[in-house]
C-alpha cells in the first residue's frame, strides 16, 4: 500500500500505476470498521459524545469541490472541544463515514485494507475530538 496516501484527506489518484486495489465483500468492509472501533480504548469509546458512524462505497464531491476529489473517510460534526451549553439543544449526531471503494483501490491485500480502516477510523475519530489534521500528522495517524 503506497505509504504517500494520507487517511482521511483529499486525494488524487496518480494514473496508471495506481494498485490494482483488493476485492473484500461490504459485510467483510463492516467487521473491519467494527474491529477498528472496537480497538479504541473504552476510556476514548465512552468520551464519543453524540456520533454516529457510516459506511459508504464512496465520496461524492459537492458542488465547487474538485470532481476528482477522493477520501478515505470523512468527520461531519461539531467537535467536542468546540461545543458550548446550547450544542446539545437539538443537535443532530455528527458523522463519520469510511468510504469502502477508496479503501479497496489503494490496498494490495486483506492486512492492508484492515490496517487503512483501523488508521482510517482513528483519525475521523479524532476529529470528533477536535484533533486537527495538522497534529494528526505530526503524530503519525495523517
Amino acid at each position: 500500500m503506497p505509504a504517500s496516501l494520507p487517511p482521511g484527506l483529499p486525494i488524487v489518484p496518480s494514473g496508471p500505476s495506481e494498485p490494482s486495489g483488493f476485492t473484500m465483500s461490504p459485510d467483510e468492509f463492516e467487521a473491519a470498521v467494527q474491529d477498528a472501533l472496537a480497538s479504541i480504548p473504552a476510556r476514548l469509546a465512552r468520551a464519543m459524545d453524540n456520533v454516529a458512524v457510516f459506511i459508504d462505497d464512496d465520496y461524492v464531491p459537492g458542488p465547487g469541490e474538485d470532481p476528482d476529489t477522493v477520501l478515505l473517510g470523512l468527520y461531519e460534526g461539531v467537535p467536542l472541544t468546540e461545543r458550548d451549553s446550547w450544542w446539545e439543544a437539538g443537535s443532530l449526531p455528527d458523522r463519520i463515514t469510511i468510504f469502502r471503494e477508496p479503501i479497496l483501490r489503494i490496498c494490495d491485500s486483506k492486512d492492508d485494507v484492515i490496517h487503512e480502516v483501523a488508521v482510517t477510523v482513528v483519525h475521523e475519530v479524532a476529529h470528533h475530538f477536535g484533533i486537527s489534521d495538522d497534529r494528526l500528522h505530526e503524530l503519525g495517524w495523517g
